[in-house]
């Protein structure tokens, strides 16, 4: 049955659709950033220019679908299903299915130069290790899979944005355990290198044993499919900068020793100790600005939290960056800020602090991170938060984060 729209030249279509072909019709959509209504209206156009009628679909359990097309396309779809012989669902299914097969997955979008986040505060405590781990977890998600996502308001008082559904980037990600407290890979869920073994550090310093590759581990995690891997840390960076003050070009020594690791992964992400220290130079050099590479394809992203000696330690972070920019006369793209472990039911210090992070505008807030159980319990379990609850409102905003630095 089709009902004329009130506004425009589409008209509404109520038919039925296998449920696995409506939801490959709109995982596919979604990956090409196509309307499904167009999608359908395509694939009917498709179908009805087919020599002969392809082979028949198993339509058992369609349910109910609906989709606006073009006036008049409904009508001559089904005088054609009639010459054909098939009814109006199966000639619906295999249009669906000509389109599908016509407009195949793109695939993950690989970029041309390794892209490298930084994830710093020299503040402890705010989050850094979760926040790193949470983007890079978003970041390597099924690119074939829908998953839920919300965007950060940018205007002060503005009401909470809805949760979206989008495809997964599918990248491969490396997250790199840089702080010596070893968190990040105990979250999850591997172990700590030895001191006496070799490390990211000693690598760093030119004492490496073997190859940094070997050290690499793999989060072994359906969702990740094989995407996902960890350099753990080892807690003889609380040596690093000791042994960086003797390092020629200490600076590069992060880059140095990443660099044999960047052909394999679309994304590096750095979770930084909390330092103002050599280390730290390194890690705001390898994030700089590389020939040829755009504007924000990586950076630095800053987490803090709504409260006020967070503001403090931005201050001092932001200070040393730009001095250590002058010095080496590079160029470091802000990535945005994190208000992380938000709750708005604490009153007003949270609401007035979020207020002044967003009003600062450059570098803007690009995601606020909301203080829920799922990542306490997740870190107790040893378990991706984004594995462990994929569904709860922090898997959102780290979604929508993952969204706003791609």
């Amino acid at each position: 049955m089709a009902t004329e729209v009130p506004q425009g030249d589409r008209e509404k279509v109520v038919s039925k659709l296998p449920q696995s072909l409506r939801q490959e019709l709109k995982v596919r959509a979604a990956q090409l950033t196509v309307g499904i209504q167009d999608a359908v209206s395509e694939g009917i156009a498709e179908w009805r220019a087919l020599a002969s009628t392809p082979s028949p679909i198993d339509t058992a359990g369609a349910d109910s679908f609906s989709t606006w097309l073009p006036t008049g396309e409904w009508e001559a779809f089904q005088a054609d299903c009639k010459t054909r012989g098939v009814s109006y669902i199966q000639g619906l299914a295999q249009s669906v299915r000509t389109w599908l097969d016509t407009h195949p997955s793109p695939g993950a979008v690989r970029p041309a130069i390794v892209r490298r986040f930084i994830v710093c505060n020299q503040k402890g405590g705010v989050g850094k290790t979760s926040v790193s781990a949470g983007l890079a977890e978003a970041l390597a998600e099924d690119p074939d899979t829908l998953h839920p996502y919300r965007l950060t308001a940018t205007a002060p008082g503005a009401p909470k944005q809805d949760i979206l559904e989008a495809v997964g980037p599918g990248l491969r990600v490396l997250l790199v355990d840089f702080d010596p407290q070893t968190h990040l890979t105990k979250q999850l869920g591997a172990e700590p290198l030895p001191l006496d073994s070799d490390s990211l550090s000693k690598h760093m310093a030119g004492e490496s044993k073997g190859k940094l590759a070997d050290l690499v581990v793999p989060i072994e995690n359906p969702r990740f499919g094989d995407r996902l891997h960890l350099l753990p840390g080892c807690q003889d960076g609380f040596l690093l900068d000791v042994r960086l003050s003797a390092t020629r070009a200490r600076e590069a020594a992060l880059e140095r020793a990443l660099l044999p690791l960047e052909d394999d992964f679309d994304v590096i992400v750095i979770d930084c100790p909390p330092s103002l220290g050599l280390s730290m130079d390194a890690a705001v050099h390898y994030g700089r600005r590389r020939e040829n590479e755009e504007p924000g394809a990586s950076g630095i992203l800053i987490v803090v939290q709504a409260e006020d000696s967070s503001a403090d330690a931005y201050d001092l972070l932001t200070t040393q960056i730009e001095d250590l920019l002058a010095d080496m006369q590079i160029d470091v793209d802000y990535l945005g800020i994190v208000v992380n472990l938000y709750d708005g039911r604490r009153g007003y210090i949270a609401t007035s602090s979020l207020e002044e992070w967003i009003a600062i505008g450059d570098p803007r807030v690009v995601a606020v991170v909301p203080d829920v159980k799922e990542q306490k319990e997740a870190v107790r379990t040893k378990t991706p938060l984004l594995a462990y609850d994929p569904t709860c409102d922090q898997s959102a905003a780290y979604r929508g984060l993952a969204r706003e630095v791609l």
